[in-house]
């Protein structure tokens, strides 16, 4: 497997879900963790302490990355101070407020924008610096299928995922240059909370538009960020990688 041995790692909404699989995947090849929250302060703890059990250093970080700026440079900081550097960013944290286009809310909209958009854009802009200090960095960028083919009921979440992948494209051609990549992963239907309240019908539907025809685990996910934040992907930068079992099939 890919080593990270010596590499520190600020995985954001690493409380549950994919945040959480990646977090301790990353510990299992050997980096340190700073696992950033939102609310739920006990499970980031027991996140931290799975990893701390790894052999790994962690840190728990307390901050909403929809806040703005200066919300996002503040938990950046909280890592920075923790572990001195911060060699891998991963932009995890997202929300859901699904809704059909002509019912959906302002503030469902916003919601989801602030925190699945803007959130990655104010952290990648406070990671930049120090990275580009370091002329090294991996950052990875969560979208998703959704922002790849849009779905009904999700203009919001579909939005902001898209624009990920520009903000992913945009932010590699910008920092290559001094030896960050940037790249995003775009999962399918994947077991987490936020699949877990869709109805029956909706899950099989989507498991039937899927050619391997299952629900993804975190795990598959997990593997997928491990490879982009090694020194094995050190010449891939600006792609955006389907974790999706084939339901999205791009040239």
């Amino acid at each position: 497997m890919f080593d990270l041995s010596g590499k520190a790692a600020l995985v954001t909404g690493a409380s549950r879900g994919l945040g959480r699989a990646i977090a301790l995947a990353f510990a299992r090849q050997g980096a340190d963790v700073a696992v950033n929250y939102r609310g739920n302060a006990s499970a980031a703890e027991e996140v931290a302490g799975a990893i701390r059990e790894l052999g790994r250093r962690a840190a728990t970080i307390q901050g909403d990355t929809s806040g703005g700026r200066e919300a996002c440079e503040a938990i950046v900081k909280a890592a920075l101070d923790a572990f001195g550097k911060v060699d891998i960013l991963v932009n995890n944290a997202g929300i859901t407020r699904d809704d059909l286009l002509m019912r959906m809310s302002a503030e469902a909209w916003d919601e989801v924008i602030d925190t699945n958009l803007s959130g990655p854009f104010w952290m990648t802009r406070a990671i930049a610096r120090p990275m580009m200090k370091a002329r090294s960095g991996r950052i990875i960028n969560m979208s998703s299928a959704a922002g790849r083919m849009g779905n009904p009921g999700q203009a919001n979440y579909a939005a902001a995922k898209a624009g990920l992948i520009g903000l992913t494209k945009t932010t590699a051609r910008e920092l290559a240059s001094r030896g960050i990549t940037c790249n995003a992963l775009a999962p399918g239907l994947i077991e987490t909370d936020l699949t877990a309240d869709l109805p029956e019908a909706a899950s099989e539907a989507l498991k039937g538009m899927t050619p391997l025809g299952y629900i993804g685990s975190v795990d598959d996910v997990a593997a997928a960020a491990v490879y982009f934040a090694s020194d094995e992907a050190r010449y891939v930068t600006g792609q955006v990688l389907g974790v999706d079992g084939g339901i999205v099939m791009g040239a």
